[in-house]
């Protein structure tokens, strides 16, 4: 799937250079010739302008005022030999720029003399007299210049379209994967699970076996509970008003019992002993259950997990904080991501489970607060307040 939405990324990225590319030769082969057609008109219009200027009083010069006249397009700057401008002659120009600025057409004839040479009109040789034409580019010309840029800014904001819906679409065939597989987990458990509960049944009727009993009681009901936890993957939780002081005390107590006794486990509150937040008992048990066993694992078996719960005007934050190794940071940003692990035996999934969980399915934030390496790490859980 990865491979497949790599390979079509490529392709596309592929796609586009050619066609950018494409229109980029293009363009420049049609701003060529249009420069060309361009350079010969203002030519022809010269030619008809000296014409008009060297033309006896009585000749019929029909033919050279309308050549000068039809060039509605193509701005024109006249200059005598000393290139002083004659502002009458320049034409296609805004007017109201010249009237109004007097460095308008100064500014304009030195942005011509960048982009072409001049067309020289000598009227006399004796005195010396000759006019030259400066000429920029017609807006034809300055629209093909653009247009590979247009171009480009389209077929790039079409890239990040496709990439955005490629990348949602792989998102939404990833989360129907993991709810399958959590519903298919929680179905595969479901029959062990009801015939465990029927050899305790047997074994309570058998004398002297009480406290076993009960002990594998508790953890068939915890099995219970995973299997139910996993069946709500996928699914909108239920979710309730809870006071989250009881819930997180319960699985501290539920962990401090399978944790061995070189485990000291602290709840901080401010002395309060009722904090009310909207969850899903089962699957925010969920996510304590995964911080607590990975500080466990991260002390190795020794040191203090610290549980705060400070509740402010619009939040209720949760950290969870152990003296275990700490985490490098060039790991911090890879620890929700499926798969990453620094475990020896491992899946890398209940980090994303519990991120998934709390940001889905409470609407929440979590993340790493802090971490040192030999020192510990801080995850820290936001929840919004009833």
């Amino acid at each position: 799937m990865i491979q497949q939405w790599l390979n079509g990324k490529t392709l596309l990225f592929l796609i586009a250079v050619s066609i950018v590319t494409g229109t980029v030769f293009y363009s420049r082969y049609l701003s060529q010739k249009i420069a060309e057609d361009e350079k010969q008109r203002v030519g022809l219009w010269v030619t008809a302008q000296k014409t008009i200027m060297t033309a006896p009083d009585d000749a019929v010069i029909n033919l050279a005022v309308k050549i000068t006249t039809e060039n509605k397009d193509i701005p024109i700057i006249e200059t005598d030999e000393q290139e002083r401008i004659h502002a009458g002659n320049c034409v296609n120009l805004d007017s109201a720029k010249i009237a109004g600025d007097s460095n308008y057409l100064k500014n304009k004839l030195i942005e011509f003399k960048k982009e072409h040479d001049p067309i020289i009109i000598v009227i006399s040789d004796s005195p010396y007299i000759a006019n030259r034409y400066y000429y920029g580019e017609s807006v034809l010309q300055q629209e093909v210049r653009y247009y590979p840029i247009v171009q480009l800014i389209i077929v790039g904001l079409f890239i990040v379209i496709t990439i955005i819906a490629q990348r949602t679409s792989y998102k939404s065939t990833q989360n129907q994967l993991w709810a399958g597989m959590a519903k298919e987990t929680a179905h595969q458990l479901g029959t062990p699970v009801s015939s465990l509960k029927g050899w305790v049944e047997v074994l309570r009727e058998i004398a002297g076996t009480e406290k076993i009993t009960n002990e594998i009681e508790k953890d068939v009901s915890r099995l219970e509970l995973i299997t139910d936890r996993f069946s709500k993957i996928g699914s909108q939780p239920n979710l309730e008003e809870t006071n989250i002081v009881e819930q997180i005390s319960a699985m501290v107590e539920y962990i401090r019992k399978r944790a061995g006794g070189k485990v000291d486990f602290v709840i901080n509150t401010s002395g309060q002993q009722e904090i009310v937040a909207t969850i899903s008992p089962p699957l925010f048990d969920w996510v304590i259950e995964n911080l607590l066993k990975n500080a466990l694992d991260a002390m190795e078996g020794k040191g203090r997990i610290t549980i705060d719960i400070q509740p402010t005007p619009t939040l209720i934050r949760i950290d969870v904080s152990d003296t275990g190794k700490g985490i490098a940071k060039q790991n911090i940003q890879n620890v929700f991501k499926p798969g990453f692990t620094t475990k020896k035996r491992g899946w890398g999934l209940g980090l994303t489970l519990v991120k998934r969980i709390v940001e889905q399915y409470h609407k929440g934030t979590i993340y790493i607060k802090s971490s040192e390496i030999g020192k510990g790490t801080t995850f820290r859980i936001e929840l919004n307040k009833v």
